[in-house]
């Protein structure tokens, strides 16, 4: 049970506000060995004769921390499928041409929407990231459209993954998302809708830098794990309320962050959770990110005085 004790001291002191060690099987008298270390144990089967976990198991091979990353994002989609399933307008995959290309996304749109939030992600991320789909579901279940988009083409990020040519690339990036933030407004379905966004790692700065192109249509936005120091000279320009979110563990990143958020103007925000790390695998993590997501845009995602003009060019 060393191990075990060393992890829930580590928990408590990286600030968990509630300790609970679950295991399948232990000594008899476990619960007295772990007194004062935990706020509940969980051990089902407690035989009075036990010399070594292993002996209790048929296949006693480690698991590999990916498997348990896979294992609780699973199961918070779990129990974000547990809530009442929105009824949806809309819910399929669309193309949106933009400047000579054509980007994929995914769009969901609840019934009664309050506001509509693209997803701007970094390079080796998609629209198809778990992480980014259990964002989504959880804003979709709050009451907002989500639009999950891949700003690079197929063909774009099989070359970026040997060039990089494209990942640090924030001006063309910067003008995708703007180009598809006026196809946003001008679908039906969408258009009345504000437009918030939500950026990850180099599609922070992105979404940072088309927030300051379209101030009269950006009403919110938040970053994960992003790069905001990236999106440079906008950084000034930018009037929509900005939430930055940083692992507590990614310290090269929480400098940069703070670095950016000097040079925001109006309403903006830094939240370290304790911690994480860059991706935010770590147990509960993810839950803090969809906690804090929500909130911000629940009070700056707003019907009224949503308008749009025609784009008049980069």
């Amino acid at each position: 049970g060393a191990t075990a004790r060393a992890a829930c001291r580590v928990a408590r002191r990286l600030g968990a506000a509630r300790v609970v060690l679950a295991v399948p099987v232990g000594p008899s008298g476990v619960g007295d060995r772990f007194r004062g270390e935990v706020d509940e144990l969980v051990c089902p089967d407690q035989p009075e004769v036990f010399y070594a976990v292993g002996q209790f198991y048929a296949d006693f091979g480690q698991t590999g921390d990916d498997e348990v990353a896979a294992l609780l994002h699973r199961r918070a989609a779990e129990m974000a499928s547990a809530a009442p399933t929105p009824v949806h307008q809309i819910d399929e995959e669309v193309g949106i041409d933009v400047a000579g290309v054509r980007l994929e996304g995914r769009l969901s749109v609840p019934e009664g929407a309050r506001g509509v939030v693209l997803f701007a992600h970094g390079s080796g991320s998609s629209r198809h990231s778990p992480r980014n789909r259990v964002v989504a579901e959880a804003l979709q279940h709050a009451g907002f459209a989500t639009l999950l988009v891949d700003l690079l083409t197929r063909e774009e990020e099989a070359r970026d993954e040997f060039t990089g040519e494209f990942r640090f690339n924030i001006e063309l990036l910067g003008r995708r998302v703007v180009d598809v933030t006026d196809w946003i407004m001008s679908e039906p379905v969408t258009r009345a809708l504000p437009v918030g966004y939500f950026g990850a790692s180099t599609g922070a700065a992105a979404a940072l830098v088309a927030a300051a192109r379209r101030p009269e249509v950006v009403r919110a936005v938040v970053s994960r794990g992003g790069r905001p120091d990236l999106a440079g000279g906008a950084l000034p320009n930018v009037k929509a309320p900005t939430l930055l979110i940083v692992g507590g563990r990614d310290v090269e990143v929480i400098s940069l962050n703070r670095l950016a958020l000097r040079k925001l103007p109006g309403t903006s925000s830094l939240e370290i959770i304790p911690g994480a790390t860059h991706l935010f695998p770590e147990p509960g993590t993810l839950e803090e990110v969809i906690r804090l997501a929500s909130e911000w845009f629940r009070t700056h995602l707003t019907r009224q005085g949503a308008t749009w003009q025609p784009s008049a060019g980069w």
